[in-house]
């Protein structure tokens, strides 16, 4: 775990220097510059993108970590497998794109009374679906190399400074709303243009391979497995923007542009649950390969208890500051509908990232192929729950729709966890991490309220940061982290 909490260290801060700039850029310059409609516009263009990405992987992502130890081997350039690499999702491209070129005519059905816009930007999805579907590709082969640092550098700091350059064009009046869309879309096609050359001077890119090394018994199995996270894909790409869809859908775009505020919000529990999942994934590959449950199983407790006390402690600050944040944002009262969109969106993402693992070693294991069982159930009730809340809650029902269908799903699928792996993430430091929190929003609630927002934030944050640390190394929550904290102290000759 020590070598998982290093790599986390150095991943987890890059990807916090980028969060910082998303802060700033979503915060003051989107807010301040883009109306909510096109603050929605953007965002479903994105995960349109996004979701036609996923299914154009052709199940490549999770292919390549759980098949990688069948190939690696650095006498042989990994026998290649960064061929294969390169044209599976060529072939999903290929198919996936003009799928969504024919699905043009019922999409503006959908979209065309309350987000019309969205429709005058279809086409600048296609090279987007290109742009991230590689991308993506890429960043797991960086991963499987152990190489997580560079890839989170474009993603999480490149990518977004090169957004809200196009946004202040846009705010300025100096591109269209057309040019900022097209803006957007290219700064991934940049994007992927570094990470190639970064890929080509670090990791084995050769092109050979050897069709005779991948056996029929190899091939079946990999065909099977990618089959089943193909049809996977589709649910849990449909499931994971299925809110924002409907949203615009019954709502409209301005909607859709307060949701994504506040969703933002809330994406900073998850940062640290990618950097955790991105070093931990290849280990639980590699312990799944050769039968090791109780190896996976020990990593699973640790990775859950870790993304939950990160993720846990940063929804309670969040939360804590929810009035200080709508205040100090420019025209923080419009987006201050999405107050409990936080809240339970927050809840949302604090189940994935403490149970999500728990799908990462199913898709790892010979029972891959449960996740299927139970996918597009959760993807009806998400659909059913959606369509009865946001007419009556708005977007607010919405978040509490994604909130049961994540306790579902999580639900299920640690069953399944439990019965097949006989993984469980609960430990003694899981109960720890509530009490911590109950305490936590129990000293919040005394705290002395100052009526500059900038201030009390400052004030409340410090003070519940460094309660947080006194019980977390009190109580012992977790070896691993009190061990790291020795080190550090012992290198610093502070005496603990």
């Amino acid at each position: 775990m020590g070598v998982i909490i290093r790599q986390s260290i150095k991943g987890t801060a890059i990807t916090y220097i980028g969060a910082a700039i998303g802060f700033i850029t979503t915060m003051f310059v989107v807010t301040r510059f883009l109306p909510p409609e096109d603050i929605g516009l953007i965002r479903v263009v994105l995960e349109a993108g996004t979701m036609f990405a996923a299914l154009a992987q052709l199940g490549t992502s999770a292919s390549a970590m759980r098949f990688f130890p069948y190939f690696k081997e650095a006498r042989t350039k990994n026998n290649g497998f960064f061929f294969y690499l390169l044209v599976l999702p060529f072939i999903g491209c290929l198919i996936f794109i003009p799928l969504y070129l024919i699905l043009r005519q019922p999409l503006t059905l959908f979209f065309a009374e309350k987000s019309a816009l969205f429709i005058s930007c279809y086409y600048w999805v296609v090279p987007l679906i290109f742009f991230l579907t590689y991308i993506a590709v890429f960043e797991t082969y960086s991963n499987i190399n152990m190489r997580i640092v560079v890839p989170k550098l474009n993603r999480e700091v490149i990518i977004r400074l090169l957004s809200m350059a196009v946004y202040l064009l846009y705010g300025y009046h100096i591109i269209t709303r057309d040019g900022m869309v097209m803006g957007i879309v290219l700064t991934y096609g940049l994007a992927l243009l570094l990470l190639c050359i970064y890929i080509y001077k670090t990791s084995t890119t050769s092109l050979r391979h050897d069709a005779s090394y991948v056996t029929t018994p190899l091939r079946k199995n990999i065909a099977r497995y990618t089959l089943v996270f193909i049809i996977g894909a589709l649910g849990s790409t449909i499931l994971g923007r299925l809110d924002l869809f409907m949203i615009s859908s019954h709502l409209g775009l301005s909607a859709a542009g307060i949701f994504t505020i506040a969703f933002y919000m809330v994406a900073i529990i998850e940062i640290p649950a990618r950097s955790i999942t991105a070093i931990s994934a290849p280990l639980a590959a590699s312990a799944l390969k050769e039968g090791d449950f109780e190896t996976a199983n020990t990593l699973y407790k640790k990775v859950s208890l870790h993304q939950l006390m990160v993720g846990g402690l940063l929804f309670i600050l969040v939360w804590t500051n929810i009035d200080n944040i709508f205040t100090i944002i420019p025209n923080g009262a419009i987006y201050a509908e999405g107050r409990w969109v936080v809240f339970f969106m927050g809840l949302a993402k604090l189940i994935e990232i403490t149970l999500g693992f728990g799908n990462t070693l199913i898709s790892f294991s010979k029972y891959y192929y449960w996740s299927l069982y139970f996918t597009f159930f959760i993807i009806g009730i998400g659909i059913l729950t959606n369509s009865l809340l946001i007419p009556l809650l708005g977007i607010a029902g919405s978040a509490i729709a994604t909130t049961i269908s994540c306790l579902l799903s999580g639900s299920v699928q640690q069953w399944i966890v439990l019965k097949k792996v006989k993984g469980n993430p609960y430990s003694l430091g899981t109960l720890k991490l509530i009490l911590i929190f109950l305490l936590l929003i129990g000293i919040n609630y005394f705290l002395f309220d100052f009526a500059n927002p900038w201030v009390d934030g400052l004030c409340r944050t410090l003070l519940l940061a460094l309660c947080s640390a006194v019980l977390l190394y009190v109580l012992n929550v977790s070896d691993d982290l009190r061990r790291t904290v020795k080190a550090i102290a012992n290198r610093l000759r502070i005496k603990m």
